[in-house]
């Protein structure tokens, strides 16, 4: 079951049909795994090492979303609506 939710997340950001390594669905699977997180860490606070794959996936996102932003702009606005991310 979860695989399928996976699966729904990558169509809405897929550039064409066999996309999985674009910068758009990798962004978008970050964001997923950012929320889990976010949320396990909230009941588990003294979970140190969950925090820093957390801090490392933030920063992963951050780069990626650079790079569209510098390169296809276009794309990282309608990625940042899409997300509900600030910017």
């Amino acid at each position: 079951m979860a695989e399928s939710s996976d699966t729904m997340d990558l169509t809405a950001f897929q550039l064409h049909e066999k996309d999985t390594g674009s910068a758009d669905v990798q962004v978008a699977l970050l964001t997923r795994r950012i929320t889990q997180l976010t949320e396990h860490l909230k009941t588990n606070a003294k979970d140190h090492s969950s925090r820093r794959g957390l801090l490392k996936m933030v920063a992963t996102r951050r780069s990626l979303l650079d790079y569209l932003s510098k390169s296809k702009s276009d794309r990282y606005k309608s990625l940042l609506e899409k997300l509900n991310l600030r910017k």
